[in-house]
């Protein structure tokens, strides 16, 4: 059975920030001074004529089309390392922590199920006080330069602001809060290339910001949030994220009190201050259902 435990230490300049022991390996988050790096992001920008904004999802070498482009804008994102405590899914959307999985190949689909599931499912139940928590779906990205195949296996990270699910994808008919959360980190070594951003939800205006895109599959619909640029987004990353290292990333909340974060922008980037020979960033992202 697996044994999560979670232990509330001071640790100099992120005094609230959780030191967690999992699997029998004790973490804590490390220091480091704050530091920006400027890059470009892409953002939603509408379709010329006005109409319904989709995405044609393929899993062919098209990869993806759709009827609006993608808009560049340089923006600041700050390292947070030594500043974790700052971050929490209630306020900022997201939240980092340290902890090395018990379950550390991740090249089979079946084993990620019966082995990297459970232990996950333990884990948020930890971190949230959850009562269920249910995963529905997991994503390997290995970046690969020049390739553009969308199948499942294949995926890369993605270079494009966006917000995973919409409210059109949640039951209507529950009764308690739930959430739909991330689970995100790095797998076999530092993600310092193409590095995950995420954008604090405080800097956020929910009703302009972003815009509901069909998504078209081969044979169904779904949707996703884009984001339109703003000058108040405040972008953050934790540099060279590593394997013992994840974050939750809020996608949905039906807690929608004005107060608390319901979903966090985020996107994959290019760090100009990635050393160069970088491995390709790899990460494994696992979606679950939370319910309290």
């Amino acid at each position: 059975m697996l044994k999560v435990t979670l232990m509330l230490r001071s640790i100099p300049r992120a005094p609230s920030v959780s030191r967690l022991r999992s699997g029998g390996k004790v973490c804590g988050l490390h220091e480091k001074s704050p530091a920006s790096v400027t890059t470009e992001l892409l953002y939603y920008s509408p379709p010329p004529d006005g109409s319904r904004p989709y995405t044609l999802i393929n899993t062919d070498e098209k990869g993806r089309t759709g009827n609006w482009v993608p808009e560049p804008h340089r923006v600041e994102v700050e390292d947070v390392r030594g500043q974790e405590a700052k971050f929490t899914l209630d306020t900022a959307g997201f939240q980092l922590y340290e902890g090395s999985p018990d379950h550390t190949q991740f090249t089979d689909g079946g084993s990620i199920k019966e082995r990297y599931y459970p232990e996950s499912i333990a884990l948020i139940k930890l971190l949230t006080g959850a009562s269920r928590v249910v995963p529905f779906d997991h994503t390997i990205r290995r970046r690969r330069p020049g390739e553009r195949d969308d199948a499942p296996e294949k995926r890369q990270p993605v270079p494009q602001v966006h917000i995973d699910q919409t409210l059109r994808d949640v039951p209507d008919l529950l009764k308690r809060r739930f959430q739909i959360l991330n689970l995100w980190r790095p797998l076999e070594h530092p993600a310092l290339d193409w590095p995950l951003a995420l954008c604090d939800y405080r800097s956020i205006n929910r009703k302009r910001d972003v815009v509901p895109i069909a998504l078209r599959y081969p044979d169904r619909e779904g949707e996703t949030y884009g984001v339109k640029y703003s000058q108040e987004h405040r972008w953050k990353y934790l540099r060279g994220m590593r394997p013992d290292e994840f974050v939750l990333i809020k996608c949905f909340d039906s807690q929608d009190d004005g107060k608390t974060a319901l979903f966090t922008p985020h996107t994959a980037f290019n760090d100009p201050s990635t050393p160069k020979g970088s491995p390709f960033r790899e990460s494994i992202e696992l979606r679950l259902l939370v319910f309290y």
